[in-house]
């Protein structure tokens, strides 16, 4: 049975993959990484980032490493996924979602980005054993 995915799945997703740890980056920032590379980040409030129906800053953002521009646009131009980019993020391979607004995937849709970000990040040899042995 599937279910939809909700902000707490995000650390168990994560944390379930291999040599993950949670730190910061970019000064005091919550950073999922695998060997020290960051692959999912909660993000900042910031101007960059603005609800285009309120002008508030949105509060909640996650950052999430796509492997390739090519599944970035995927995310983003999917009309039924609540993924989208900012002009901060042109030419960087990841994508922002509000964590109120992961209700709106599957649960193992989420798995499946957060597996991509974390392969995208993590050495070849450790994400080719990974997958190899799932």
């Amino acid at each position: 049975m599937t279910r939809k995915a909700h902000a707490d799945d995000v650390a168990e997703i994560c944390l379930s993959l291999p040599e993950v740890e949670f730190g910061t980056s970019w000064g005091d920032r919550p950073t999922y990484k695998v060997r020290g590379k960051g692959f999912l980040l909660y993000r900042m409030p910031h101007k960059t980032a603005v609800d285009p129906e309120t002008g508030e800053l949105y509060d909640d953002l996650l950052v999430i490493t796509t492997p390739t521009e090519v599944e970035k646009l995927a995310l983003v131009e999917d009309d039924r996924l609540p993924f989208f980019t900012i002009d901060h993020f042109r030419g960087y391979n990841a994508v922002l979602v509000q964590e109120s607004r992961l209700g709106e995937i599957e649960r193992d849709e989420l798995v499946e980005i957060i597996t991509d970000a974390w392969a995208a990040k993590a050495p070849k040899t450790l994400a080719r054993k990974y997958f190899e042995d799932a």
